[in-house]
């Protein structure tokens, strides 16, 4: 059986719909913002620097006449930004249809956040955790409303050490750091998926990943930016599992979807499996406990408004 060729054309109208992406100044996250501002979605492009996201909405508005897009100022490696960029959005707006965690750092060399967290862990996982947690209130209380968090395929070399999450007691490696870093992002979207649904939520959390597509997030790798001109694909492909999780009428809570070619390396959306150590619940719970603590953050799954 052939495989469905779902792209940014099955969209459909995104009226009244009201959407943040992280990180979306460039890569995979602008081109997400960017195709859901012309299907009509109010998007906030969240974004660590301002000038970057002040150009990236420039672009945007270029190619959309009527776009209903805001940049806001989102650090990720600092929970002191994400509560600020938390409290802003919560006085403009009453509803969060779509959190698209999609920022990320990826291998750069051994580093800090703000708040004294191994940068990657920091800010791939722990910030986006805290930002997810800090708006829960009004996700759960949005009508259908989805949290998509962006992994990679690098999950699969992450192994998460509770005894050394900030890599002071090990030698240093980037690439296992990233991996770490992504595995905790799908720990994340299946245990938050348990606890929605546990609270009786209708709101779901799915994952994704691009593939290899060639971005920005890769100046750090020499190797994998030299190769991106053989084996990359375009960010016009490399969004579309994300905006396929985000929009889809078919994606359930807790799934997880990447490009369907070979090794899931490029192609067309489609539902695709994690691998095994990502589905051990205890690690999930663990990992939960552990976030909480780090972010001084602690969810709320209070559901008011649904009718």
């Amino acid at each position: 059986m052939s495989q469905k060729k779902w792209d940014s054309n099955d969209i459909p109208d995104q009226k009244g719909r009201i959407a943040i992406v992280t990180g979306s100044s460039s890569g995979i996250g602008y081109e997400t913002a960017r195709v859901l501002v012309n299907k009509n979605a109010e998007v906030i492009m969240a974004v660590r620097n301002l000038q970057k996201g002040k150009t990236a909405l420039d672009k945007v508005k270029a190619g959309c006449q009527d776009a209903d897009v805001k940049v806001m100022e989102l650090d990720l490696a600092s929970l002191e930004s994400t509560r600020r960029f938390a409290e802003d959005y919560k006085k403009n707006f009453s509803r969060l249809d779509l959190l698209i965690n999609n920022a990320g750092v990826m291998m750069p060399p051994y580093s800090k956040t703000a708040d004294g967290f191994e940068l990657q862990f920091g800010t791939n996982h722990l910030g986006h955790f805290a930002l997810a947690g800090l708006l829960m209130d009004l996700i759960v209380n949005t009508e259908n409303s989805r949290v998509v968090n962006v992994s990679s395929t690098s999950h699969k070399s992450g192994k998460i050490d509770f005894d050394d999450l900030d890599w002071e007691k090990r030698t240093y490696k980037k690439m296992q750091s990233y991996g770490d870093s992504k595995i905790a992002n799908i720990y994340f979207t299946y245990e938050l998926q348990r606890k929605l649904e546990r609270a009786g939520s209708n709101t779901i959390a799915v994952a994704s990943h691009p593939g290899w597509t060639g971005t920005e997030l890769q100046r750090h790798v020499g190797f994998i930016h030299f190769l991106n001109r053989f084996f990359s694909q375009g960010i016009d492909m490399g969004a579309l599992p994300t905006l396929y999780a985000a929009i889809a009428p078919d994606v359930k809570g807790g799934d997880y979807y990447g490009p369907g070619g070979w090794l899931e390396m490029k192609g067309y959306p489609k539902k695709v499996e994690s691998n095994k150590l990502s589905h051990d619940t205890e690690i999930a719970r663990m990992l939960w406990k552990v976030s909480e603590k780090l972010t001084g953050i602690e969810y709320k799954f209070f559901i008011f408004s649904l009718k």
